[in-house]
């Protein structure tokens, strides 16, 4: 599985490694206690619809960047430093890439998991 930007006619790769979160326990632990991430890693929550949905870093010591999303469209795009990080937005799908893999994805661009 692909997380692919779209924008403009054109596509690009985010991460060619995804997993998603699909259980309380994977949701709630996120990237949590994990020294790090591969430049080519995504972790993906789906959620049943759109809701306000947040990230905190606690306990994560690496900057990310976090993509919210609603049926693909994004609604949000930041950059959480390490341990204290906070966002929160619109989404029904939220992704989690290393910080700077998200560069160039705007609110109004499509990212899309693709197999």
């Amino acid at each position: 599985m692909r997380l692919v930007h779209r924008h403009d006619g054109h596509e690009r790769v985010l991460a060619s490694d995804v997993d998603v979160a699909d259980s309380f326990l994977t949701k709630a632990r996120g990237l949590m206690f994990r020294r790090s991430i591969p430049d080519d890693y995504a972790l993906a929550f789906r959620f049943d619809g759109p809701g306000t949905r947040s990230l905190h870093m606690a306990f994560v010591p690496f900057a990310i960047d976090a993509v919210w999303t609603v049926e693909g469209e994004v609604t949000k795009v930041k950059r959480l430093p390490a341990w204290r990080g906070l966002g929160w937005a619109t989404a029904d799908e939220i992704y989690e890439l290393p910080a700077g893999a998200a560069d160039g994805v705007e609110p109004g661009h499509e990212v899309a998991l693709v197999d």
